[in-house]
């Protein structure tokens, strides 16, 4: 089974109230349309997984971000394909969300997260931001 290696940002945000937020986007398109994910892409060759994040999300989204720390490798079989996919907690650090390749995007608030209908693989990584946040 062919294996496709991605990066993924938990960008984080804080609302009013000073409670921390992640982004989370809906797909546009494919197999998956309509299902939530966190931003992020395909590893180029030559690229390093924060590279390829950086890089991402400026094209997905316009916005330029710091990627702070490595949260988890979520690894998950699809049909098709198998999935290694690095995820990071990130913030914002120029530009406006716009989104290019997504439907919509929500920040949500941490213990929301089982809010959207999350792709599988992202579902994992949703477990690995309750496991941090329980040791906290």
């Amino acid at each position: 089974m062919k294996t496709i290696r991605v990066v993924a940002a938990l960008i984080r945000s804080r609302d009013e109230e000073g409670e921390e937020l992640v982004l989370a986007t809906q797909r546009g398109s494919g197999a998956y349309k309509d299902r939530w994910e966190f931003p992020g892409g395909k590893i180029e060759p030559g690229e390093g997984p924060e590279e390829a994040l950086v890089r991402e999300i400026r094209e997905e989204l316009t916005a330029g971000i710091r990627v702070e720390r490595f949260l988890t490798r979520v690894e998950y079989d699809y049909p098709d394909f198998h999935l290694s996919m690095d995820c990071f907690w990130c913030s914002l650090t120029e530009g406006h969300l716009e989104l290019l390749e997504h439907e919509a995007a929500r920040w949500l608030r941490l213990e929301d997260l089982d809010q959207v209908d999350w792709l599988p693989a992202d579902v994992l990584v949703t477990e690995a931001v309750k496991k941090e946040k329980i040791k906290k």
